[in-house]
């Protein structure tokens, strides 16, 4: 018996051989230094983060556990 048909692979499969007939010069849009520039933007945005939690942390730290649980009656 022969295998069942599936669109998604008869398609899959006919982009892969244009591919390969096919040679589309790679053309770079972004220069290198718009690479550097948005690694540089993502290590600030996450040390903005960082320092955000590092001062939660530090207030956590400095007030301590001192806080009491309340009990609450709840009826049945």
């Amino acid at each position: 018996m022969s295998e069942e048909f599936r669109v998604g692979d008869w398609l899959a499969e006919g982009v892969e051989g244009i591919k390969s007939k096919v040679q589309v010069p790679r053309v770079d849009l972004m220069p290198e230094a718009f690479g550097e520039h948005m690694r540089a933007s993502r290590k600030e945005f996450l040390l903005a983060f960082r320092s955000l939690f590092d001062s939660a942390i530090e207030k956590m730290d400095q007030k301590g556990t001192t806080h009491k649980a309340t009990k609450i009656k709840v009826e049945s």
